[in-house]
């Protein structure tokens, strides 16, 4: 009895090579994304809670802890799978955020995994509970799942809660359809096809790989690494959310753009002492009291003020760079701290 396979055996030996090395691009490219979508969401949050609950002068080694009350900002994940749990992981060990201000909702509790079970995280069982609590409502479920998700919350949700859909399957007009509701912000990343850089090969967790200072770097929406992999209306539509959550608490606009400015452009920067040139500013020259609430969807769909500026100034990308990488002497670990 003859092998009828054993013509193909050199076949099929270059294509297991081929199908090996597939699968490992595949895993350097699923991990990058992951590892991104939490440094960008870790980023969302700190912006949120310096600019709507600032820290008095003198005190800046001291992260905030609180945004919209005495007990914090709170922070919801709907969707307990991969995503869900790496977002509640590195929110709880390099977020410091408290456990009581982070809950999840998931249909299957059991699953959340020892760590987040110890560390005594909140779970529900009830999707429109959490909307009702939560500042920031990230979206981790499955696309298919996103309709009946919309459809629990979309009437518990309150302003100027932030719904952080990371289900980039489905566009944000349709969300907007789903939810009845604008304050929504959605990244959108991009394959681009080209071997995934190699600060993606890092081992280990994605709490790990977020401890490195190359990986928090490589994912930087304005660098050179990150342009490709994220729209940059994301970037526009964080800040008018942080606005949006300035006029919700009643800030004059004047103090706003104060903490904008001190936020973006900090005194002794390092990028205008190198040109030896002065700091650019926010500025607005006729406005109510108050912002107004922004359409964050809008914001991302459509051309606006600041993502025209964002577009041409190559010096406020680079003082944006600045303020989103960690940076100055230290070590790896130091500097971790200090950026999230």
């Amino acid at each position: 009895m003859c092998d009828i396979a054993e013509p193909f055996t050199s076949f099929q030996a270059d294509e297991a090579v081929e199908g090996e090395e597939g699968l490992l691009y595949l895993t350097r490219r699923h991990k990058g994304l992951t590892v991104s979508a939490c440094a960008h969401a870790i980023f969302f949050c700190r912006l949120l809670q310096l600019l709507c609950f600032p820290r008095p002068r003198g005190t800046e080694e001291a992260l905030p802890t609180s945004l919209l009350g005495s007990h914090g900002l709170k922070v919801g994940i709907i969707g307990g799978g991969h995503l869900g749990k790496q977002l509640a992981r590195v929110l709880l060990a390099l977020g410091r955020a408290p456990r009581p201000s982070i809950r999840i909702s998931t249909r299957r509790p059991e699953s959340l995994g020892k760590y987040l079970q110890e560390q005594g995280l909140t779970c529900l069982y009830d999707n429109a509970q959490l909307a009702a609590w939560a500042d920031v409502l990230f979206l981790c479920c499955l696309p298919s799942h996103v309709a009946s998700v919309c459809s629990a919350v979309r009437t518990a949700i309150r302003k100027p809660c932030v719904v952080y859909s990371l289900v980039t399957a489905v566009p944000l007009p349709r969300l907007k359809q789903l939810l009845c509701y604008n304050a929504i912000v959605r990244p959108q990343y991009q394959c681009s096809g080209k071997e995934p850089t190699k600060e993606w090969e890092m081992k280990g967790t994605v709490t790990a790989a977020l401890q490195d200072l190359a990986v928090v770097q490589a994912t930087c929406p304005l660098s050179s690494q990150g342009k490709t992999s994220l729209n940059g209306k994301w970037l526009v539509g964080i800040f008018y959310a942080a606005l949006n959550s300035s006029m919700w608490q009643s800030l004059p606009h004047q103090k706003a753009l104060e903490l904008l400015n001190d936020l973006c452009f900090p005194a002794h920067c390092p990028i205008c002492a190198e040109q030896k040139a002065s700091c650019p500013r926010f500025c607005l020259f006729s406005l109510p009291r108050t912002f107004p609430w922004f359409d964050l969807t809008a914001a991302q769909l459509r051309e606006s003020p600041f993502s025209q500026l964002l577009e041409k100034s190559e010096f406020l990308q680079k003082h944006l760079a600045l303020l989103y990488q960690p940076a100055g002497p230290g070590t790896v670990s130091e500097e971790t701290c200090r950026y999230f």
